[in-house]
Parts: structure tokens; sequence; C-alpha cells
């Protein structure tokens, strides 16, 4: 596949030149990618455009600066544009189409790729809700529990599962930005946070495994809590 300028030369890489695309040319496109069916396993909900898109939401976190955003924006509103006149189709907008800087989106309407919740693709692949009917409690984890974790990351998915089979849900985090009332509504009984035990990051990252012993000494600990959230009434 060729993203051409409006001279005919490939535009160079890199997001921002993007904004010179003038068409796609996929007479090139391996045979076999046409003839495959791809399956996107994809943690994230978020389209490629807008408030909720790419640029809006990762590219700060990589390290643009503001006009830098102004400016990935319109390469990938442009990029959309182009696509979608090469395929005859809009997947812009498209939940997940977001993910990695906008890849999926390619996949989704360059290859035709379907996309579901990696989550549910990795849960599935594990048996997890068979494994569920042995637990009284799952413990789950993320670096950070944070806004961007409720759309459709690991601890979210795992959370949901268990609480649709009545087992309560612990997370042990690094960090937890999120409050009670929404790790609730996330199927998330208590959360543990690395950082309530050192607030220091560089230090929390240090003894992180000392710092999970004690926080998993903690749980072990509080059986009256536990016994208390089991919606089944086991120890």
């Amino acid at each position: 596949m060729r993203i051409l300028d409006a001279d005919g030369n490939d535009v160079a890489p890199g997001g921002a030149a993007l904004r010179h695309a003038a068409r796609v040319d996929l007479t090139d496109l391996h045979p076999a990618a046409r003839a495959a069916h791809f399956r996107l396993a994809c943690d994230v909900d978020n389209p490629l455009l807008g408030p909720s898109g790419a640029t809006s939401v990762y590219a700060g976190q990589k390290g643009a600066a503001a006009e830098q955003l102004v400016v990935l924006e319109d390469a990938m509103t442009r990029w959309a544009q182009v696509v979608r006149a090469a395929t005859g189709r809009d997947d812009s907008r498209v939940a997940g189409a977001g993910a990695a800087g906008g890849a999926a989106f390619g996949a989704i309407s360059v290859l035709g790729a379907d996309i579901r919740p990696g989550i549910d693709t990795v849960l599935g692949l594990v048996d997890f809700r068979g494994r569920l009917a042995a637990a009284d409690l799952v413990v789950t984890g993320k670096g950070s529990l944070d806004a961007q974790s409720l759309h459709g990351k690991a601890p979210i998915g795992v959370a949901a599962d268990a609480r649709r089979a009545g087992i309560p849900v612990l997370a042990v985090c690094g960090r937890n930005l999120l409050r009670d009332i929404r790790l609730h509504s996330a199927g998330i009984s208590a959360a543990y946070a690395l950082a309530d035990l050192e607030p220091d990051l560089h230090r929390s990252i240090r003894h992180a495994a000392e710092l999970l012993r004690r926080i998993g000494c903690t749980i072990a600990a509080s059986s009256d809590e536990l016994t208390t959230l089991s919606t089944r009434g086991e120890s």
C-alpha cells in the first residue's frame, strides 16, 4: 500500500506528514492480505478522531506538545479522508480504531479486520469464566487505575466477568486515581495501591516486590472483609 501526495510521491513517514496525503494506492496490496480474515484484539475503545480519539488521548502521553496535537489531529483527519476515498468506508469513529496510534483504523479500513475487546479474547483463551466456578475472590491488577482503565482495559474486563459470576474483585495497582464509586460501578470492591505505602514513584518502582508482598499480606489477613465481600458466603 502506498500513501501519495498531490505530486504522486510517497508521503514521508510520521504522523504529521499525513497532512500531505492526497490518495492511497492499494494496487500492490498483497493478495494474501486481501484474502485473509484479520481479527484485532484491542484493549481500548477510542476512535481515531475527536476528543476521545488517538491524538487527544494518547499523543500527549507520548510527548506531543499542545501545538503538535493540533497538527496530528489535522493529519489524522486527512488520513481518514484519503482512506475513505480509496476503500469507500469511514471507520474513523469506530470504537477501537484509535488503538496503537491509529494502526487499528488502518487494519479495519484497508484489511477489513473486525475488532473485539482484547481482554475478552484473552479471558476466552484461558477459560476464565470456567475458572471462576472454583473461585471465592478475584484479584486483578494494573500499573495505574485511572479514567483510561474504564475504556476496555484488562482489570475492567476481569471485574465484569467476575461480577456476573457473583465473585468479589479486588484490584492491586501502582496508583489509583479512581473514586470508590467508579471502582464499584466497574465491579471492583476495593483497590490497594503501592503509592499508598510509598508515595515516592522511584522508590515505589524500586521496591515494588516488597510493597506487593505487604499488600498481599493485608488482603490475606482481611478475612472478615473478604467474607463480607463474598456473595456466596464462603471463606
